[in-house]
């Protein structure tokens, strides 16, 4: 995970270790589970420290949840700014959700597990804006295909939540039973489900 480092702080990488540390910590033991005296053992500061970039538990922990959305933003603005069918888009998005999931497997395990765990006490956040920008981003990709003649007009929601659904439910798999993890699993799904919405396939 790439974190931007802060001039004139009081440790130069105290900040990134903080917020590295935080979300193994928060991914293992949960919100609650975790202590500010374990936060700034393991990354090797003081709780001034973590006082003064964040305040307080909360504080990073919101810092961290506010990184994982910028992390997605820019994710789907690449996938956005893509050329290429409908299909060959929606394939994209895919491929950089996992590999972006594998670049930052603790940051996936933390928000996953806040999503559909059981509660940890942690503050309240919107964890619905992550799906709707996901949600929002094959709106756009779908409505551009059907611009270009490319995909028959039918509810833009219910496309969007066909193919969030399908990529949710591979990444889930991979999540719980990994041993029957199969890369090539959500593409020929979303091939298969791309026949459904190609234009002449009229019910």
């Amino acid at each position: 995970m790439k974190i931007k480092k802060t001039a004139g702080s009081p440790e130069p990488n105290a900040r990134e270790r903080l917020l590295e540390t935080a979300i193994d910590l928060f991914a293992e033991k949960g919100y609650a589970g975790t202590s500010v005296r374990e936060i700034v053992e393991q990354a090797g500061v003081s709780k001034p420290v973590l006082y003064y970039y964040f305040k307080s538990k909360e504080g990073l922990f919101l810092a961290i949840l506010d990184i994982a959305e910028n992390l997605q933003k820019d994710l789907l603005a690449g996938v956005l700014n893509s050329t290429g069918n409908v299909l060959d888009r929606l394939l994209i998005l895919y491929r950089r959700v996992y590999a972006g999931i594998g670049e930052n497997r603790n940051l996936y395990k933390m928000i996953h597990g806040l999503r559909s765990g059981p509660p940890q006490g942690a503050p309240g956040y919107d964890f619905t804006r992550y799906h709707r920008h996901m949600i929002n981003a094959i709106h756009k990709i779908y409505e551009a295909g059907v611009d270009g003649g490319e995909v028959k007009k039918t509810a833009a929601d219910e496309v969007a939540y066909l193919v969030l659904s399908l990529i949710d439910f591979c990444l889930h798999m991979d999540q719980v039973q990994p041993q029957l993890s199969d890369p090539q699993r959500p593409e020929r799904l979303l091939r298969l489900a791309f026949q459904g919405i190609k234009k002449g396939m009229e019910n």
